[in-house]
């Protein structure tokens, strides 16, 4: 229970790190957040430090996107429940509910695309893969937070 409870967090945090990076983005036209950029220099971050051969390549990124696409539908009908007023208990209840739901079927994507990364890549490399995504994420929100610190 723990642990799911552990990816769960992660995939969130991951989640929310992945769609906040446009909201720190610095406003400037020649420095807002551009998305194929970020997928782009993430997709070379995740080839270059797992050692994706390109046929490899090739047949990860179209199901990795596809995992992307799904969970970003799924976190964009969680963002809707946000603003939910926490004088009123029911609508709270209702928010933490449907939340918790939204946050499961979120990590059963993640399950279900990595299973299909394990039938195109070793599972050593999808490991890889997991690692390479967090610690880009991990430096991209860095970088974002050092801009926002140098813009005050």
């Amino acid at each position: 229970m723990k642990t799911k409870l552990k990816y769960l967090s992660i995939a969130f945090t991951m989640a929310f790190t992945f769609f906040t990076m446009p909201l720190m983005a610095q406003q400037r036209p020649e420095k807002m957040f551009d998305p194929a950029r970020f997928d782009a220099e993430m997709e070379q971050f995740i080839t270059t430090e797992v050692g994706l051969s390109p046929q490899e390549a090739s047949q990860f990124f179209p199901l990795f996107k596809e995992m992307q696409k799904k969970q970003r539908i799924a976190f964009a009908e969680m963002r809707r429940y946000r603003h939910v007023d926490i004088n009123d208990d029911k609508a709270c209840c209702e928010a933490i509910r449907k939340r918790d739901e939204l946050e499961i079927q979120m990590k059963e994507i993640q399950q279900e695309y990595h299973n299909k990364f394990m039938k195109v890549l070793p599972a050593g490399k999808v490991m890889g893969v997991i690692q390479a995504e967090e610690k880009f994420h991990r430096q991209a929100f860095r970088s974002a937070a050092r801009h926002d610190r140098g813009k005050r």
